[in-house]
């Protein structure tokens, strides 16, 4: 086996304002978010990995195309006005977004999704299969469920699907969390001992908030089952990193997230050049409902 990652970076690629019922079933309809959208960069053999690719910036800034994908008043994706997330947030850290040697898809929602454009024809993307056969098919339920086929869509991507528990590269696996969409996958990272050694757990949404996981609360958004069959895998979850003595983390928490970009940055120290991010984090994560 080769080395394992060797570096662990936190990108937040916008920002979503949102009721929190989006996250945990059942919350207050007045308690409302503004949750990061998270990618992760992996130095692993071979080169960058990045898990999750943010926004389609087109279906945000055309007037036409948002009033499609984004017709509610509910749900406020937030990106800067110029340039695109990910290769923002790669250059803020001296990264080339030619640099990415293979991306891993958690799921095909918009938020997770709209970066593909960006490594179409370029490097493997890793999904799992049942998830793109979901996104492909009976148009436009996916669409309903938050999936604008434009961003997968197309025959330049080079899809590596899996049926299950998958590695992705040495240290980086696949973990098959279905029920937020049919093909959901979480991502289970290892350390090398060179850095340190130990884990991380990468939840995405599987469960957003630390509260999801703590007092294992359904998660709020699901398609083809009950909210309650959501827990379940936030309980596989659980278990995998205590298993490994990993840490489990959120998808989405506006507390956690900031903070777990602050501890990789000083554990590993700065990539390369570095800049003021693009976007500034609310304090609280909290919006005025």
């Amino acid at each position: 086996m080769g080395n394992l990652v060797r570096r662990i970076v936190l990108l937040t690629l916008g920002w979503e304002e949102l009721p929190k019922s989006v996250s945990v079933h059942g919350a207050p309809a007045h308690e409302r978010l503004r949750e990061p959208v998270p990618g992760v960069l992996l130095q692993a053999d071979g080169g960058w990995v990045l898990l999750d690719t943010g926004f389609n910036t087109a279906l945000i800034r055309d007037a036409a195309l948002r009033q499609r994908f984004y017709p509610g008043v509910d749900y406020v994706p937030v990106i800067s006005p110029t340039g695109e997330p990910v290769e923002q947030a790669l250059a803020d850290i001296g990264v080339d977004v030619d640099d990415i040697h293979a991306v891993g898809v958690s799921h095909l929602h918009h938020d997770h999704s709209g970066g593909l454009k960006l490594f179409a024809g370029k490097v493997p993307v890793h999904a799992q299969r049942r998830e793109l056969e979901y996104g492909l098919s009976n148009h436009p339920e996916p669409e309903r469920h938050a999936m604008a086929r434009i961003d997968f869509d197309d025959p330049r991507i080079d899809w590596r699907l899996a049926d299950g528990d998958a590695e992705i590269a040495p240290g980086i696996h696949a973990v098959p969390t279905y029920g937020h969409t049919p093909g959901h996958q979480s991502f289970s990272v290892e350390l090398d001992e060179s850095v340190g050694g130990g884990g991380f757990v990468f939840a995405f949404d599987a469960a957003d908030l630390t509260e999801n996981i703590e007092h294992e609360l359904a998660i709020g958004g699901f398609v083809g089952v009950a909210p309650e069959e959501t827990v379940e895998p936030i309980r596989r979850l659980k278990r995998l990193a205590t298993e490994r003595g990993f840490t489990l983390v959120p998808g989405h928490d506006p507390h956690v997230w900031p903070q777990l970009t602050e501890h990789f940055h000083e554990r590993f120290g700065p990539v390369g050049a570095q800049s003021h991010s693009h976007l500034v984090a609310h304090p609280e994560g909290e919006v005025p409902a």
